[in-house]
Formats: structure tokens, sequence, C-alpha cells
């Protein structure tokens, strides 16, 4: 099985929205800035480093980022059965699930920005990564500092992140050094994220998840703070609050796919740290990162490269030379009276969703609808499958 994951916040990089400058999958770019009310456009081709490595523009570019990369992904016709993301990164997975709306996650995303940027300028935090040291003895090191400072992610085997004040930090440092730590490695962040010197933030960002539609979902996303898949929309109100100041349980969430039969990790979005994590964490992973159109024939070669030979999506295995329509919006679906087999045109009308039109990118033969008639979707759900070959 496959599983989609998705980078956090240290993933953005100057220019990475240039190569997607020409892509149908800008156009989630412009959606992000109408409710965002900031040029998400220009962060992403325009924003030096310094500039993206503030928490309300670096989150804020990762997410609108991966999801194109999703969205660019789907209208090949692949979908995951199963996904996650590395803590701003699950917002990430919640949207790529349809549990989130898209506008509803850029609005909760650049809220829950806000509330950690002015949280970790209101405390002085920072973190560091722990390197060739075991969990247990990191978290020992925290224990010896005797200061505020704990573990803030357990990224993979022997890569371990910790937060908390800059004295606690060193401290704890220097104890890992002393049980056989390779390195320490200052990360450069505005607060120690994942611990309780968020709680400010926690508490702001409660009411907006309140607000927030999360809704059931097809496709399970695996929760940072208990490493299990969940599903249900309600559950994601207590998870995403405990997740600010509770550490990420990253390598478990690996550990807990492959449990459940996922041995493909594909990442979708900038960067790439995600994949090496990936490959760390689980025996025989195959991994693959997506972060420019380029990547998009790679990953279609990779999936036929796969032990199953193909891609799982919604109960049916999709080959290269099948697409699949997805909905340009929520709503419900009315279908047009095409029959199997239907010749398709690229920009042909296939059906309405609402008031909006589904018209296929594709040519090809349909082969069936996936919604049925009357039913309600979310937005870039599964519409059609047509045959290109």
């Amino acid at each position: 099985m496959l599983a989609f994951t998705f980078p956090g916040q240290g993933s953005q990089r100057p220019g990475m929205g240039r190569p997607w400058v020409d892509h149908e999958s800008w156009e989630l770019v412009d959606e992000a800035s109408d409710v965002a009310g900031r040029d998400v456009g220009a962060l992403l081709l325009d924003a030096g480093a310094d500039e993206l490595k503030d928490t309300r523009n670096a989150q804020l570019t990762t997410f609108v980022s991966s999801l194109m990369v999703l969205d660019a992904v789907e209208r090949l016709g692949i979908e995951a059965s199963f996904c996650a993301g590395h803590s701003l990164g699950e917002y990430t997975a919640l949207a790529a699930t349809g549990a989130l709306g898209f506008e509803e996650g850029v609005a909760l995303v650049a809220e829950r920005a806000a509330a950690m940027h002015d949280a970790g300028n209101s405390r002085e935090g920072t973190m560091a990564a722990v390197l060739g040291l075991d969990d247990d003895q990191v978290e020992v090191a925290c224990n010896l500092a005797d200061a505020e400072v704990w573990v803030a992610n357990f990224n993979a085997p022997g890569q371990v992140v910790i937060a908390g004040s800059p004295i606690g930090v060193e401290a704890a440092g220097k104890h890992a050094k002393d049980l056989g730590a390779k390195r320490i490695m200052s990360l450069q962040v505005s607060g120690a994220f994942h611990t309780s010197f968020m709680t400010p933030a926690r508490e702001r960002l409660r009411a907006a998840i309140a607000t927030a539609d999360i809704r059931d979902a097809d496709i399970p996303v695996v929760s940072n703070v208990d490493a299990k898949p969940h599903n249900r929309g309600h559950e994601w109100t207590a998870l995403l609050s405990a997740q600010l100041a509770s550490p990420v349980r990253w390598k478990h969430s690996l550990q807990t796919l492959s449990s459940l039969g996922v041995i493909q990790f594909a990442e979708l979005g900038p960067g790439g740290v995600l994949t090496g994590m990936a490959k760390r964490s689980v025996d025989g992973a195959r991994t693959l990162s997506i972060a420019t159109p380029d990547d998009l024939d790679k990953l279609v070669e990779w999936l036929q490269g796969s032990p199953a030979s193909a891609t799982h999506i919604e109960g049916e295995h999709l080959f290269a030379v099948e697409r699949l329509v997805v909905s340009p919006a929520a709503g419900i679906f009315t279908p047009l009276d095409l029959g199997s087999g239907a010749r398709i045109e690229v920009g042909a009308l296939i059906g309405h969703v609402g008031e909006h039109e589904v018209r296929s990118p594709f040519e090809g033969d349909l082969q069936s609808f996936i919604a049925v008639d009357t039913e309600r979707v979310t937005s870039r759900q599964p519409i059609a499958w047509l045959r290109t070959g």
C-alpha cells in the first residue's frame, strides 16, 4: 500500500514555487492568497531564506506548496491508502483526505502560525537535533539538564529533536554528548515548538479548531500525538490542540503505517527530509520525494515498479494509462448521461457538483463514474475513471 506524507516547517526553500508557475495546480496559490489575505505567490517565488524562516511565512507556504503537489498527483489518478504529516504537515494530510476543506485549512494554518509566532516572541525558546543517540538516552539527557527542556520530535532512529529554554537545550545537549551522541545541531527556529512553551498558542488555536468543520474521511490520517490512524472528524479537535505542546511521534507513526501494510512512502511537498526518515524507520520501505512537476513522471515510473505494479485508488488498480477526474468543489454530484466507453475530450463537461461544472482535464474513454448521482462529494474527490491509452 501507498502512504502520502507531508513535510512540516523547515522544508521551505526560496523559489520553491517557480517550477509550478505554468502548471494547472498553481491555481491553488491564487485561492490561498484570497483566503489568507496575503500574496502567497510572491512568497513562493520571490521571498528570501530569512523571510521564509518567519513561522507565519514558513507554515503557509509549505502547506500550500504541498497541496499544490498533491493536486498535480491527483490529476494523474493516484491516491494513497493512508496519509500522515509531520507537525504542520498533519494539517496538510487532513486537507489531502478531504477531512479539512482547502479554504478552512489555509485559514487554520495561518492562525496556527500566528499563534506559534506570538508564543515564541513572548517566551524565548529554541530547538536542537540530537543525532546518534537512542530515544530513551535523549530523555535521560533532558532530565539530567535539570532545566526546561524536553523531547519535541521522535523523528527516526538516532534522530531526536529537543526543545526548551536556551539554557536547558544547551545543558541537555552536553549531557547527550556525554551519553554518546554523535552530534548536536542547533535549529534556526523562533520558539520551543511541541513543548509547554506553546501553551498560549494552544489555547488560542483551540478556539479556531473548534470552529473548523473537520469531517469524517475515507482515508485515515496517522496522528503525531498517538501514532494511530484516525478518520473520524470529531477526534481531531483534541488531537490538533494537543499536538502543539506534545512531542511529534513521527518514527512511531511510520512504524504504525508499516504495521498496516504500507511499504511505499511518497513525500509530497518541498524538501525531502521525510523520505530519509522513512528509510531509517521502516525496514524495506520504498520511498520517493515529489517536489516539482518533473518529479511526476518519476512517481508514475516508481509506482509501476512497485511489488503490486499499481497504485491503490478507491479500490481499483489504475495504471499509467488511466486517469481520474476529480471534483472541483464540495457539493452534490450530478453526472451527465454518458455511457461506459464514451469518448471524452479534454475540457468536456461530464457533470456538475452543485453549480460547478466538472470538466475533464484528460482525453480518454470513460470507464465508469466513481461518484454516483446525487452523492455529496468533497473537493478533489475522484469523480470519474478514464482510460487514456
